[in-house]
């Protein structure tokens, strides 16, 4: 390891996958010496970590870059800064950011980032730049390793990357590749290690990760790959995990194993993402989503006859292209038949390379707005009454750091919902029942009753 320290930076934008993709690019950075910084000015190295999900995402990429000329030319005289462009904006338009911004020194994938310490090396003994955003999942994992840093008591875990479905409004089928899983011990052997320095709750990452499909363990009697529920399943087996989560999954990729798993694995939490996007069949068969809207509710009764507490969460599109008012009121009509728990949910816009950015009837962005935040009233009002559902409950809080005020800390529920509390600081990094007393759209207040589930 490198004597000499070095600041790091890194700006992440979008996805849940790029937080992991971020961490892991500071796991392997660490050994030559680069230390994190909480801001760009007077850091040795710089990464935008991108996502290609939002609205003119490299627009914004291309904003930033400019706000770091300056700083990069001011240190240009104590030994310089090195500046990268990672993630998905970085696979589709590297070419271009190369050419467009000068600034930018090195350029690399989502598939390439275990790279980055001969791409800078590069970069340093040349002078120059370096481009790298093949595609190569199975490399960077072998390469990555367990060794992670961690800060805190929760941790994500990719799983599996890449996606098949080519919806029509997706970018990432080309920018994440072909659906890919990672082997089960692989994954057993990150999660363990993260155990071993203390993370109580995993989250289980994928673009679609409802389709794992990983290679079974060694020794294992399975006839062929593991599903999710397997996998879930086998880690709930590792002492000093209690609680996992896993997300962004598909509805054409639910089975019955993975349903059941909700059932019969106590340490799965009831809180379940399922996007679905909208509630017309003629919008997600324009959609190419390979679903109806029957289908996606037939799972969610499916779901909620599994496990009776479950909650679900879920995202919107309004304003696809030819969405008209019976198509608005339909995604309405599934909203009000789930109830969801939380939402997001967004305008359509436009992608680049996308077939949904070559349709005729694009809506006007004056109506999309009308509609969104018609929408967005309606899931404002379900969360608020599910919040307030909890008044009078009794929930195991995860109790991550201290909070805002003097003696209160702050976790999470098994619903992932904040919840204030005061309580010892010895609570944090364990699990106490809480009696929710309070609840806001965002939040939840309550009294510490027992520390009876603390973790070991």
């Amino acid at each position: 390891m490198s004597d000499a320290r070095k600041r790091l930076f890194i700006k992440t934008y979008g996805c849940q996958m790029n937080v992991y993709d971020s961490e892991r690019m500071k796991d392997v950075l660490h050994p030559l010496g680069y230390e994190p910084a909480e801001q760009p000015d007077g850091a040795d190295l710089v990464i935008l970590n991108t996502c290609h999900i939002r609205e003119k995402a490299a627009e914004k990429v291309y904003s930033e870059l400019g706000r770091l000329r300056p700083l990069k030319e001011a240190k240009a005289d104590e030994g310089g800064m090195t500046i990268a462009v990672a993630g998905c904006v970085a696979q589709a338009e590297g070419a271009e950011i190369m050419k467009r911004a000068p600034v930018v020194d090195l350029v690399v994938g989502p598939q390439t980032y275990h790279k980055l310490p001969e791409l800078i090396a590069k970069t340093h003994r040349a002078r120059g730049e370096a481009l790298d955003t093949e595609f190569e999942v199975e490399d960077k994992f072998d390469q990555l390793g367990n060794d992670r840093q961690v800060d805190g008591y929760t941790a994500f875990v990719t799983v599996q990357e890449g996606c098949d479905k080519f919806c029509t409004f997706c970018v990432v089928p080309y920018t994440r590749g072909a659906e890919w899983s990672r082997p089960v011990d692989q994954i057993v052997a990150e999660v363990r290690a993260l155990a071993a320095k203390g993370v109580r709750e995993v989250t289980l990452l994928g673009q679609n990760v409802n389709a794992f499909h990983g290679e079974a363990p060694a020794g294992s009697e399975a006839d062929g790959p593991w599903g999710l529920g397997q996998l879930v399943r086998h880690l709930a087996l590792i002492g000093g995990i209690e609680r996992i989560r896993f997300t962004t999954s598909h509805p054409r990729d639910m089975d019955d194993d993975l349903i059941n798993a909700f059932a019969d694995t106590p340490k799965l939490m009831p809180y379940f993402h399922l996007p679905v996007q909208a509630g017309s069949d003629k919008i997600l068969k324009a959609m190419n989503r390979q679903h109806t809207a029957e289908e996606y509710l037939a799972i969610i009764e499916r779901l909620r006859a599994a496990r009776p507490d479950i909650a679900i969460s879920g995202d919107m599109i309004v304003g696809f292209p030819g969405e008209t008012d019976k198509d608005f009121e339909a995604t309405m009509q599934l909203v009000r038949d789930v109830n969801y728990a939380s939402c997001f949910s967004f305008k359509y816009s436009k992608r680049p390379g996308t077939p949904g950015a070559a349709m005729f009837n694009q809506v006007a962005e004056e109506l999309k707005t009308e509609r969104l935040l018609a929408l967005q009233a309606l899931l404002n009002e379900q969360q608020v009454a599910f919040n307030e559902s909890q008044i009078g409950r009794t929930l195991p809080v995860l109790f991550e750091r201290v909070g805002r005020l003097d003696g209160q800390l702050h976790g999470r529920s098994p619903y992932l919902q904040a919840v204030h509390v005061e309580a010892p600081a010895d609570m944090i990094g364990k699990i106490g029942n809480v009696r929710i007393e309070g609840a806001s759209r965002n939040a939840l207040s309550g009294i510490l009753v027992t520390s009876e589930q603390s973790a070991a």
